[in-house]
């Protein structure tokens, strides 16, 4: 305690810690709130039988894959 009082004399400006923490909660209070919907929604989606397919967690895009199909394609007709 006797630190505090010293530390807030030396330092008057000083912002509380609690103030900068509260920012980052509140973000990541929004952050779990998605994280359970998503959550929920794919455990519903295990609950009637639908099994997670590979391409669900693929970055590419199905037309960016279907292009590199197409041009494989492409240098067999020439």
């Amino acid at each position: 305690s006797e630190f505090r009082e010293r530390f807030k004399k030396e330092n008057p400006n000083n912002k509380s810690v609690a103030v900068d923490k509260a920012q980052y909660a509140a973000i990541a209070e929004k952050k779990k709130e998605e994280y359970e919907k998503a959550i929920r929604a794919y455990n519903l989606g295990l609950s009637e039988g639908k099994a997670p397919s590979e391409e669900e967690g693929s970055d590419k895009s199905k037309s960016e894959v279907n292009d590199e199909d197409d041009d494989d394609d492409d240098e067999d007709d020439e």
